[in-house]
């Protein structure tokens, strides 16, 4: 009887356990899988807490980038990678340009690809298909800063980056948003609250 009400005492613990989800404020996105545009994700962990992007990579597979995103719908505003919208998640607050970003979830797209003046938008919706966007959901857009790979990139990639640095007896976290797919680098300091 005692093994039997300790087998039931360590199953009811296991299933709180798988009920609270995964360790950390770190925000799980459900993508739909995709061969050609396998789901990826970057993220770094400043001050305790954790700055994610999380994303669909497409490939060039012999194509021009501009030419498969001029396709989309929404252009000459983009969804910032492929299938599902590309989604930041932050558990702390975040100064990113000179835009202030509370923490929580948000959907990022780019504008400005045809001349080459890229620009982060930051977009209040979130869960949705990349193709939905809505101008109206905007937080804010920040101009990027852009660069040349040595060689073109095949498959898109996110990179978030990070340190910590001390003033005094304050600990201050920063880091940097990165995009590189084909010729293109775009990239955006942010400061972490």
């Amino acid at each position: 009887m005692r093994t039997y009400a300790s087998l039931i005492a360590v199953a009811g613990l296991g299933l709180c356990l798988a009920a609270a989800g995964p360790q950390g404020d770190m925000k799980s996105f459900s993508r739909k899988p995709s061969e050609k545009s396998p789901a990826a994700e970057s993220h770094v962990e400043i001050l305790g807490r954790i700055v994610k992007i999380d994303y669909s990579a497409p490939s060039l597979r012999g194509r021009a980038m501009l030419d498969i995103v001029k396709k989309d719908p929404t252009w000459p505003v983009w969804r910032a990678g492929a299938q599902d919208a590309t989604w930041l998640h932050t558990d702390t607050r975040l100064v990113i340009g000179a835009l202030a970003v509370p923490s929580g979830d948000y959907s990022l797209f780019i504008t400005g690809l045809e001349d080459g003046k890229w620009k982060l938008i930051i977009n209040k919706q979130t869960g949705q298909w990349g193709l939905d966007y809505r101008q109206d959901r905007d937080l804010g857009r920040v101009d990027m800063t852009m660069s040349k790979p040595a060689a073109p990139i095949e498959t898109l990639k996110w990179t978030v980056s990070g340190h910590e640095s001390a003033s005094g007896k304050t600990m201050m976290g920063s880091g940097k948003f990165e995009l590189a797919w084909g010729n293109f680098i775009g990239s955006v300091a942010f400061v972490a609250k």
